[in-house]
């Protein structure tokens, strides 16, 4: 199947302040030099913030990744669960079309999607609110027929259930995702055979869909905001409501402050005698970055320790990935470095 760019682009995407920290935060799982690994989380956290993966989205990306556009492109048209055209501003329905949900009705369910979004897939409603697409296996055989919705799943449709579904979202209530049939999780439908004390009294829903109860709504934009998508780990943290995204991507904010002005710190044209620290020792710097900062005039912890916040912004512009300086405390890592040489 071919994919292309849609035909109509905005002109500009920014990470969110907090999706701009959520990604810098993936980028620092890979060795320095390696940060290109992290491009599939890094187009679906733009993707899950903007609904769906637009040309500057892919740039915006590639240039934080220090990738040829085209090798972003290149990913992001090879995988299909990236959206290359808008989708509904409300939900995108995924139809599971492969044999098991095929046998068990999946077409009843797609020509739901059909009177009620649109007559072709990957095309908006007529409110703009929903977009509709058929897709291959999503691995919820055991309970078919299924559709993927937002982040959830809908498992045991029926074309009615669908239906109800769809005027639940339209209407901006977020019906429970999971079996629609009275399952718990994936139990033969006529009932335990075994293990019957086993869902007893432990949880009104299956994992999976209990997660989606507590977040309280499945189908809003991602705007780094979340708390139990940051945070699960936090006792609490899954009984948080997740808060309204923002309506428009808002430009990430330097982390130094614009009004500064920037002044060239002390450089030396070679380390000193006894040879240069190994500035790898401070967090945030690979091979690569201290190589830079060798260029810059940069050897030893002292030097860096003894950075002014207008020699921070200097140095900081000539790096390739911004706000790593204070953002990884330099000055303080540099400066206890300085005092054990």
């Amino acid at each position: 199947m071919l994919r292309r760019l849609y035909h109509e682009q905005p002109e500009t995407f920014a990470f969110t302040p907090e999706n701009l920290a959520w990604a810098e935060a993936q980028m620092k799982k890979f060795p320095e030099g390696r940060q290109a690994s992290a491009i599939i989380p890094l187009l679906w956290r733009a993707q899950e913030q903007e609904g769906w993966l637009t040309r500057p989205a892919i740039e915006y990306v590639a240039k934080m990744l220090d990738m040829a556009f085209i090798r972003a492109f290149e990913v992001a048209s090879f995988y299909f669960m990236f959206q290359l055209q808008p989708v509904g501003s409300v939900a995108h329905i995924q139809v599971c079309g492969t044999l098991s949900c095929m046998i068990c009705g999946a077409e009843d369910l797609i020509g739901v999607c059909k009177e009620k979004i649109a007559d072709q897939p990957h095309t908006l409603s007529a409110d703009g609110k929903f977009s509709w697409e058929e897709v291959e296996c999503l691995g919820s055989c055991a309970n078919a027929p299924m559709a993927q919705i937002g982040k959830d799943y809908y498992e045991d449709l029926t074309a009615a259930r669908l239906v109800e579904i769809i005027d639940e979202l339209a209407a901006g209530r977020v019906p429970t995702p999971g079996p629609q049939n009275g399952r718990f999780a994936a139990e033969p439908k006529s009932g335990l055979t075994s293990l019957k004390d086993f869902t007893s009294g432990k949880a009104k829903y299956n994992a999976s869909a209990q997660a989606a109860v507590d977040i309280g709504d499945t189908v809003k934009r991602i705007d780094g905001t979340e708390v139990p998508l940051l945070t699960p780990w936090i006792k609490g943290a899954g009984k948080a409501k997740a808060k309204k995204p923002a309506t428009k991507a808002v430009a990430p904010t330097p982390v130094a402050d614009v009004d500064v002005v920037e002044k060239a710190p002390e450089t030396l044209a070679a380390a000193r005698e006894g040879g240069a620290d190994d500035l790898k020792k401070i967090s945030g710097v690979g091979p690569k970055l201290e190589g830079v900062l060798n260029d810059l005039g940069f050897y030893h912890y002292d030097q860096i320790a003894k950075w002014t916040e207008e020699e921070i912004a200097w140095v900081d512009a000539r790096l390739k990935f911004k706000g790593r300086i204070q953002r990884d405390d330099w000055i303080g890592q540099a400066t206890k470095l300085a005092k054990q040489s």
